[in-house]
């Protein structure tokens, strides 16, 4: 058909580029509307289908391939992508929690997971029970047990849990394993398969916003899965709760997948050199890192990470005459640390935490006073290590 008003052609261009060359980087999809080509392929079609395209919130190419190698580096067959981490751990928790289920959680979970939960608790019914990650004894799970959250290492404090004697009880039990694995992010230990005797979890849970996007300004998490049942009680409940992420930030963590082992293991050596030097000051109680051979959880992480791959993240704890208002003048002398939350960046994080006000259990193995948490960036050790001791001089 001729298109002769020009309004019509600037909708309906009379000529196109040809739609697919090889480049570098895959080409970006942006789309809401996807046009199918006839009515055969809009009723041939369904949502389990492995690239369903249908609509934008199902996914483009753009975003099924960032899933695909998501996927990949996880260790697992299908991937799901949410606008955050939460936005991810959500997504399992929704799907999987009903009103009178018994969900467990290690006592240094990720924050916004436990509010979430509790939340979920008051308003819905579902049942909160906190274990120590380094002693799988604590896990008592009872016959309305549906989930346990796992996560290696733990929010802050660091301890690497006893992944395998956790993830064994919960299989004994027919119970559903959900790891947040960004601290590992697919590259310390493949959580589909971490261990002899080839254990694996059912889900793991990744905040992308870390180490795979590496710049500190992409949003985006993960969900990924080995067994195509439990992909598609999830898909249905992305869908049902019209959870999406933009192209455009799908892209730019596609272009940063290729250099995040690079990161990734160099910030995990920055952060050994920086946990050698911070042993040597008296004016810390306790530095935590699992791959200190001096720490609690060190072995838990050495059977499980056999790659002896470690996080950019190291946390100490002053001794307790150091009260708040003086570790706040600490972290307000860092200059090359920036104060604020996340890691996995290009520059250096700290943030400062109270532990007896986030923790439900007793933990005899972590000392009283303040604890700051250093996220190791891409910057020089020295410089850093320089840094850390400059605003400690403010203390003197």
């Amino acid at each position: 058909m001729n298109q002769k008003n020009f309004q019509t052609s600037l909708i309906h261009a009379p000529r196109k580029a040809p739609q697919y060359i090889d480049t570098v980087q895959p080409p970006l999809f942006r789309a809401s509307t996807i046009i199918f080509k006839d009515t055969n392929a809009l009723f041939n079609r369904h949502w389990t289908d492995e690239y369903d395209y249908s609509y934008g919130t199902h996914g483009t190419p753009t975003t099924f391939t960032l899933g695909d190698n998501i996927a990949q580096i996880e260790g697992g067959k299908y991937c799901l992508l949410a606008p955050s981490g939460l936005s991810a751990i959500n997504l399992v928790n929704s799907c999987f929690l009903r009103h009178g289920d018994e969900v467990w959680v290690a006592d240094n979970i990720y924050g916004p997971n436990m509010e979430h939960l509790r939340n979920l608790e008051t308003r819905y019914g579902i049942i909160v029970k906190v274990y120590n990650p380094i002693d799988a004894d604590t896990f008592q799970p009872s016959q309305n047990t549906k989930l346990i959250w796992l996560e290696a290492a733990g929010s802050v404090t660091l301890e690497f849990p006893d992944l395998i004697n956790l993830v064994k009880k919960a299989k004994e039990k027919n119970i559903l394993t959900a790891l947040d694995n960004t601290w590992g992010a697919g590259l310390a230990f493949n959580a589909f398969d971490f261990s002899n005797e080839h254990l694996s979890v059912d889900i793991s849970v990744h905040a992308l916003t870390k180490y795979p996007s590496g710049g500190g300004d992409i949003l985006m998490g993960s969900v990924v899965t080995q067994n195509p049942k439990l992909h598609h009680e999830l898909f249905r409940m992305h869908a049902i709760q019209g959870i999406a992420i933009s192209g455009d930030d799908a892209a730019q963590v596609q272009r940063s997948l290729a250099s995040m082992q690079i990161r990734y293991q160099h910030q995990a050596q920055t952060a050994l050199k920086i946990l050698t030097w911070l042993k040597t000051q008296d004016i810390f109680a306790q530095v935590l890192h699992p791959a200190d051979s001096d720490n609690i959880s060190h072995q838990y992480w050495k059977e499980t990470c056999q790659t002896e791959q470690s996080a950019g993240l190291v946390s100490v704890i002053f001794k307790p005459e150091y009260d708040i208002q003086a570790i706040r003048k600490f972290c307000d002398h860092l200059q090359l640390f920036k104060l604020g939350f996340s890691w996995g960046g290009p520059v250096s994080l700290v943030m400062l935490y109270q532990l007896n006000q986030m923790r439900q259990l007793k933990h005899s193995h972590l000392q009283n006073g303040i604890l700051v948490r250093f996220c190791i960036g891409l910057e020089d050790a020295e410089d850093l290590i320089q840094d850390i001791q400059y605003a400690l001089n403010s203390l003197i």
